[in-house]
């Protein structure tokens, strides 16, 4: 069976569209949890709490996440998660106090933890013939990679389009006179209309596994499917320090973005539109190299990790708007392309439910990563600031890039080929 009859099932298709729309109320809702924050406490620590929304889930909710992921059917697990996001994203407004933002957006984050690993762990049962999953043929590593890298266009894709329509509602409740706490009541309540959108889209896809043997089974329950198995399985530690320094340089750029822009290149807020643009159409090219390629997956997350410190640290030292919307093309390809060929990897070294313990770390470590990343490389250049230091003569957001960027170059020497024969995927 060929490419393209594999990513033309229905049942594909339906969870792509669901996860775009969900992606696209997910961007949203960043956007306006932050502005909301901020009017709610006038205080940009209060916003750097956000980030800190976004690393407790991951700390506190992976093992719990584990457990579901590998016991439920993935069908009806990213079903209720998808209603128990649409419940919290309709609460989280109405009481404009800042813990009770905070509890909810943490919910979010812990539902969002659990969907995550699902929806990748049916990516192969959903484009893999069952004539072929009933002989144990083993997947095609080319189409997992097209269909991850479709799914993570899905996702990361809508970051300027969640922007975008973030702006068209305040400009749309502007017009009708709604202020203050009403425009985001209309921001959060479309945010929870695309969560069910994607419940909808979900529920239409008749089966997403998993199949016949891929949970533990007898006494093994009580022993396996934990997310500290997960983490020791050799695929996963082979895996998983590429996906923490591709996290490092993301965070980085996510902390120290608009203060860069803004202060070191002096482009303002469309000079940083600009750069997130070209950061979605360098993931697009991203996707057509990987499409292309033949390379063996772990030498294309080494080197495309190497590429993403380079540009991070060249970035930081050059400050210049020409070179920073040129790296961010680059970045965003080498982004993708790290982040695509991880998952394929462990969807291709590993089957069962220890894909799904797998995806689990993977995703736990990412939005860790990220999270963590951001709340150092923002505080460094704080710091950095108050002391009124320029190392180098670079202002504090450019030394804090360039640093960022030598450590993940310096990390892509973590990742190593697991010895065991089921590690040798790629």
């Amino acid at each position: 069976m060929g490419l393209k009859e594999r990513l033309n099932r229905p049942g594909f298709w339906r969870l792509m569209v669901g996860q775009t729309v969900s992606s696209l109320g997910d961007w949203m809702g960043t956007l306006a949890l932050m502005y909301f924050v901020l009017e709610l406490s006038d205080s940009t620590t209060a916003v750097g709490g956000v980030l800190v929304l976004r690393l407790l889930p991951s700390a506190v909710g992976a093992p719990v996440a584990a457990r579901i992921v590998t016991h439920w059917p993935r069908r009806e697990v990213m079903m209720y998660a998808n209603l128990a996001m649409m419940a919290m994203a309709f609460v989280l407004p109405v009481v404009p106090l800042l813990w009770w933002v905070y509890l909810w957006a943490f919910a979010i984050e812990l539902a969002a933890l659990v969907f995550l690993p699902a929806r990748d762990a049916s990516i192969p049962f959903l484009i893999e013939d069952p004539e072929e999953r009933k002989h144990g043929d083993e997947h095609d590593t080319g189409t997992l990679e097209v269909a991850n890298g479709i799914t993570m266009a899905t996702s990361y894709g809508m970051i300027p389009v969640g922007a975008g329509v973030f702006g068209l509602v305040l400009w749309a409740t502007d017009a009708l006179g709604w202020e203050g706490h009403w425009q985001y009541l209309a921001v959060f309540w479309l945010d929870a209309l695309t969560y069910l959108a994607c419940y909808l889209a979900i529920r239409s896809i008749a089966d997403l596994g998993p199949a016949p043997g891929e949970r533990p089974s007898g006494d093994r329950k009580k022993q396996e499917g934990t997310f500290l198995e997960g983490l020791r399985l050799p695929v996963v530690r082979g895996v998983l320090p590429g996906i923490a320094v591709v996290a490092l340089g993301l965070g980085a750029l996510f902390s120290l973005g608009v203060v860069f822009v803004r202060n070191v290149l002096e482009a303002g807020p469309i000079g940083f539109g600009t750069l997130v643009a070209l950061f979605g159409v360098g993931a697009v090219t991203g996707l057509m190299i990987v499409r292309r390629g033949t390379w063996d997956l772990m030498k294309q997350i080494k080197t495309a990790t190497v590429v993403q410190g380079i540009v991070i640290a060249t970035m930081g030292l050059i400050a210049s708007v020409a070179w920073a919307f040129a790296g961010a093309v680059v970045f965003g390809g080498a982004a993708t392309a790290a982040l695509v060929g991880g998952i394929t990897y462990l969807q291709q070294g590993l089957e069962g439910y220890r894909r799904n313990l797998a995806l689990t770390a993977f995703h736990a470590t990412l939005r860790f990563g990220l999270a963590l990343a951001a709340l150092i490389a923002g505080a460094a250049a704080d710091l950095l600031l108050h002391w009124d230091e320029t190392p180098l003569g670079l202002r504090p957001s450019q030394a804090v890039l360039a640093v960022s960027g030598l450590i993940v170059i310096a990390g892509t020497f973590l990742i190593r080929r697991p010895r065991e024969p089921s590690g040798d995927s790629g």
